[in-house]
């Protein structure tokens, strides 16, 4: 599988590095080229320094027809731009954006990119240690036109998510 990341922050560098390890061939895209030290010294794909919302350096990057598309950078606007320059301008069939807001997953998901809400990810994990039902809205949602869409692609039962208690710090 050809995959393409915008974003090397923590999420972007532990995708990059899950995917590479499994065989795929990744690219991932920054801003900033110290991000890129977050990848380790065995990763065998491609880091290229650029804007993942600009078509041409994604063209450059050699995302276009990628069978796979993540914009996991922390600026929404950000990741749905990219996400959609590579829908609608690259070919990429399978599509996610990383966001915060609930309300702009769906709607999102709704036009065609997939998403994935951190937000509800993060409230269905607390309330499942918290031995609560979850929100009842998917975490991942695939984008219209998909062959799943809108149907939850996982649903992480919040019992099997780990949480590590840190204690506060004194004083």
């Amino acid at each position: 599988m050809r995959a393409v990341i915008v974003g090397c922050g923590r999420v972007g560098a532990t995708m990059a590095r899950a995917l590479d390890g499994a065989g795929n061939e990744v690219t991932i895209v920054d801003l900033v080229t110290r991000s890129f030290d977050r990848l380790p010294a065995t990763f065998r794909g491609n880091a290229v320094r650029g804007d993942g919302t600009d078509e041409d350096t994604l063209r450059r990057a050699g995302a276009e027809g990628a069978d796979l598309f993540l914009a996991l950078t922390e600026g929404d606007n950000r990741n749905i731009m990219a996400a959609q320059l590579a829908l609608e301008a690259l070919g990429i069939d399978r599509v996610y954006a990383k966001v915060n807001d609930p309300v702009r997953a769906q709607a999102y998901a709704e036009l065609g990119i997939g998403t994935i809400c951190r937000t509800t990810m993060m409230a269905d994990a607390l309330l499942g240690t918290l031995g609560q039902p979850g929100g009842g809205e998917p975490s991942i949602r695939e984008g219209a036109g998909h062959p799943h869409a809108m149907v939850p692609v996982t649903t992480v039962p919040v019992t099997a998510v780990p949480v590590t208690a840190v204690p506060a710090r004194e004083g």
